[in-house]
């Protein structure tokens, strides 16, 4: 019995035309014909879209001659790199021992509840992205939270869901 591969033929990766590449011309003239790239290039390519969208990797392994499926690898192997974008707060949930001792799984489920998004995703207006992380570095904290630079400590679920309606109501008070 003969079995016929499914997808074959390599399949090519191919713009989505969403992204305007044109703010990658710095990095471009930066690090052109300069070897051992990959990592800055990514990070400074994340700095300037917030993850590291389709048409950038595009661009940059025909600009750079990066091999796009090593930048990919790269991309997905540091834990640093996004591949879709993210809200204007990240909400970083630890899930470390102390933490976990202390229910740190209540927090999650309270704020995945109050935002209406699985662990790892993004509100629809963009505003949180919300991750469980394996440590903070805060056990004497535990159960610990970080939004930005910002730790918040001994929680309980409704006081993580106080921490992030509090946000929303200081962002609807910002001019546009």
């Amino acid at each position: 019995m003969r079995v016929e591969r499914l997808n074959s033929k390599r399949r090519e990766l191919v713009s989505d035309g969403k992204t305007d590449t044109g703010p990658l011309d710095v990095v471009i003239k930066k690090y052109s014909g300069k070897k051992g790239i990959m990592i800055p290039v990514l990070q400074e390519t994340q700095r300037i879209y917030g993850y590291l969208p389709r048409d950038a990797f595009l661009r940059l392994s025909e600009e750079l001659d990066l091999d796009l499926s090593h930048m990919y690898g790269v991309a997905t192997f540091y834990a640093q790199f996004r591949l879709s974008p993210v809200g204007r707060h990240i909400i970083r949930v630890c899930h470390g021992t102390a933490c976990h001792v202390q229910n740190a799984e209540s927090i999650t489920g309270a704020l995945e509840e109050t935002l209406k998004v699985v662990d790892g995703g993004t509100t629809d207006d963009g505003l949180f992205t919300l991750e469980s992380v394996a440590c903070l570095g805060c056990c004497s904290l535990a159960p610990v939270m970080m939004i930005g630079e910002d730790t918040y400590g001994k929680l309980t679920g409704s006081q993580a869901v106080k921490v992030i309606k509090d946000i929303r109501v200081k962002e609807k008070d910002l001019p546009i």
